[in-house]
């Protein structure tokens, strides 16, 4: 009886241990592409960013047209601004970007302005 008592303890535990370790994952400030999908940058110009942030460094910068294979959405609440992630490949020279672009210029839906996912709590 005490074994069994043990193992149901140590089941609860795990269990318990896996539902917060998922609910972490739920809460993650970025929203995970159902798949990766293909659009054009529709502003002039924008800039491509290392980190979901206005304020991170800069890596490139993409320009009308060029094409973006994206697969992640991040929403940064201090700044409430959706950003799209992907890489951006440049028609004037072909170099690929790889990084985080404004989502009003990069959106998956082709049109602009774009619908934008609901705001996480």
């Amino acid at each position: 009886m005490l074994i069994r008592t043990r193992l149901g303890r140590a089941a609860a535990v795990g269990a318990l241990g896996l539902s917060v370790a998922g609910s972490a994952v739920a809460l993650a400030p970025a929203a995970q592409a159902a798949t990766s999908g293909t659009t054009t940058i529709s502003c002039s110009a924008v800039k491509v960013h290392k980190a979901p942030s206005k304020s991170s460094a800069t890596v490139g910068i993409a320009y009308r047209k060029d094409k973006v294979v994206y697969d992640q959405w991040a929403y940064k609440k201090s700044q409430k601004t959706w950003f799209t992630r992907g890489t951006v490949t440049r028609k004037s020279d072909g170099v690929k970007i790889r990084g985080y672009m404004l989502y009003d210029c990069a959106n998956p839906y082709k049109t602009n302005p774009a619908p934008k996912p609901p705001i996480p709590k």
